[in-house]
């Protein structure tokens, strides 16, 4: 589960409060006779919501485009990670929740309903999980408040560097007092680690292995590290005054090199007594954390069993189709797992692993993208007005970061989607994968999806939603969309990419429950992931260790795509000649991220209205 703040406002789901605030008391005032006293309220609160957490979280003002002129003071700041700034987080959860459960719920129909139903699951969830847990971040999902994908040395060099825009002095200003204030963060996340160690968490020794890796590549010379080059090239850029590489230089290696190397001495003093074991069982009262991780990202009350169960079968019938395919194209010897693990290892469908390589790799996704999105009008009644582009994760993230990600775009138009794709090794990017890798992450994927969500008719809370078993199961949805499009006509291998994508998620309930619920070993996971889809052990080895670190999460994906496959499917049999593709997509989409359960009654809805 992500926190209430990470949920709600990620980088991933968020939009810029201009307009927005306007938006929604136009409404106020246009619709105040023919809504109902609790429509009212719930409009009120839900936007007291998003102020609330725009106080709260400076770094998702600065996402927003929001960062100057009444809110200005946020762009010098980052958000405090002291335990005492954990407990109040919880006690905003919980305080939220009785405000939102004030309204009558019986007393709202309609999108009211859906806003409310939606927000209330985030709340409850997360509420839930506070109350049992004391370690970690709020709700459950993420135990461990250091490791190689949680905190903040991890993910403040990758926001200032890519969040942070520089165009004026005051904001290179601001970026030396975020500079600064990262230190300060990184101390108070070595309060929380000591308090969770009292408690019995501590990471798998691997985790922390990795760990040491990536806080090492961190620490640089100070006149070299990107933490100091990034704002003086770019004030440099801009023709602003004074010398800011000697101003970040000083606070990097007084302040936060000293910083990086307190929490670098903590996690080593923890090596010796860190265990192997990977699953959050051995925690305390790990069973029910790894149940309260497995309900807040499914968004289900599938059982671990289920689920295992359900990745078992998906894996089975995609070996199936794969085994085809594979065959037709003279791939004859072992099981479909080792035989996409020899299309991995093939040479003849790898980018070069230079620089030029990757920058031609990089381009060739972009032309994907701008073919696909000529084509979405066949798809989709509504499109999204911001566009998206392909760039490479920052070298200096990239060991421990996902194959791929998506940040959304400003609703100003000043920054794109971005479909971030790690380039460590281009052997782990075939060109095989790519297609597919590509339309989950941009179009017809996340940048459909969270981009029509931004632009939505909707409360800005609910636009900035992120909920992973909608958003993720969309995200695979539309890998399937992309192959029912025909993409891989005269492309075989292509929808063997398809496949291994498919089998790649289907592993993921089978490992993630292995090793939370089924105590498997890493070793065991990474090499039941690997027969499955085929990936090379580096890559399995990743992701194996990001679903320790993040329990639950990697189930979403596969759950949420059964999920709109089975919507789908349940619309177009009961429309019959009424079904349109376009407006079922519309229906899902832009009504935002939503609970599954919830995304359930949104088609239904649709269904009753086709058939009016």
């Amino acid at each position: 589960m992500q926190t209430r703040r990470q949920m709600l406002f990620t980088a991933a789901g968020a939009l810029a409060l201009a307009g927005g605030l306007g938006r929604a008391q136009t409404a106020f005032a246009q619709n105040a006779l023919s809504q109902t006293a609790a429509d009212v309220r719930l409009d009120a609160l839900l936007e007291s919501f998003y102020e609330e957490a725009l106080n709260d979280v400076p770094e998702l003002v600065t996402r927003l485009g929001l960062d100057s002129g009444p809110r200005a003071a946020a762009k010098s700041q980052l958000s405090p990670a002291s335990t005492a700034e954990l407990a109040a987080d919880r006690a905003k959860t919980a305080e939220q929740l009785a405000r939102l459960k004030a309204i009558p719920r019986g007393d709202l129909t309609g999108m009211d309903a859906v806003n409310y139903d939606a927000v209330l699951f985030g709340l409850e969830t997360t509420d839930a999980a506070n109350r049992r847990f004391v370690y970690g971040d709020e709700g459950a999902g993420q135990p461990y408040v250091i490791s190689q994908l949680t905190g903040a040395y991890q993910g403040v060099p990758d926001f200032l560097g890519s969040q942070h825009v520089i165009e004026t002095k005051a904001d290179a200003d601001a970026y030396l007092a975020r500079l600064e204030a990262f230190a300060t963060v990184m101390d108070q996340e070595i309060e929380r680690v000591r308090r969770d160690v009292d408690l019995g968490v501590i990471p798998p020794d691997f985790v922390i292995e990795r760990t040491l890796t990536q806080m090492s590549g961190l620490r640089a010379e100070p006149g070299q590290s990107p933490l100091v080059t990034s704002v003086a090239e770019r004030a440099a850029e801009k023709g602003i005054g004074g010398d800011y590489g000697a101003q970040a230089q000083a606070i990097y290696a007084d302040k936060v090199l000293p910083a990086l190397e307190r929490q670098i001495a903590v996690m080593g003093e923890l090596a010796p007594r860190a265990v192997h074991d990977a699953g959050v069982w051995r925690l305390p009262d790990g069973e029910a954390y790894y149940e309260h991780a497995l309900r807040a990202s499914t968004t289900t009350t599938l059982t671990a069993e289920e689920v295992h169960q359900m990745g078992l079968e998906q894996a089975r019938q995609l070996s199936a189709r794969a085994d085809v395919i594979l065959k037709a194209e003279g791939y004859t010897q072992g099981a479909v797992g080792e035989r996409i693990a020899a299309l991995f290892k093939d040479p003849r469908y790898h980018f070069p692993n230079t620089d030029a390589g990757k920058e031609e790799l990089i381009e060739s996704l972009n032309v994907m993208t701008e073919a696909m999105y000529k084509r979405l009008p066949e798809y989709f009644g509504t499109l999204p007005k911001a566009p998206v582009e392909v760039r490479r994760v920052p070298k200096f993230i990239e060991a421990g970061a996902p194959g791929g990600y998506y940040n959304q775009p400003t609703l100003d138009g000043s920054r794109p989607g971005i479909f971030w794709i790690n380039l460590r090794d281009s052997a782990e990017n075939p060109t095989w994968t790519l297609p597919t890798l590509t339309y989950h992450e941009a179009a017809p994927g996340h940048h459909m999806q969270l981009a029509l969500q931004q632009e939505a008719d909707l409360p800005m809370i609910r636009r900035a939603t992120f909920l992973s078993a909608y958003g993720e199961g969309w995200a695979l949805y539309a890998e399937e969309l992309a192959k029912e499009m025909g993409v891989y006509e005269d492309n075989p291998l292509g929808e063997v990419g398809y496949l291994q994508a498919a089998l790649f998620r289907a592993a993921r309930l089978v490992v993630d429950t292995g090793m939370h619920a089924k105590r498997w070993s890493r070793e065991k996971a990474i090499e039941t992931m690997s027969s499955i889809d085929g990936s090379p052990t580096s890559s399995s080895t990743t992701e194996i260790e990001r679903y320790c670190v993040w329990p639950g999460q990697a189930c979403s994906y596969m759950v949420g795509k059964l999920t709109w496959l089975r919507l789908r499917e349940k619309a177009r049999t009961q429309l019959g000649d009424r079904f349109n593709l376009s407006d079922f997509h519309d229906a899902g989409l832009l009504s935002g991220a939503m609970p599954l359960t919830v995304l359930e009654a949104v088609i239904d809805n649709h269904i009753a209205a086709r058939r009016a």
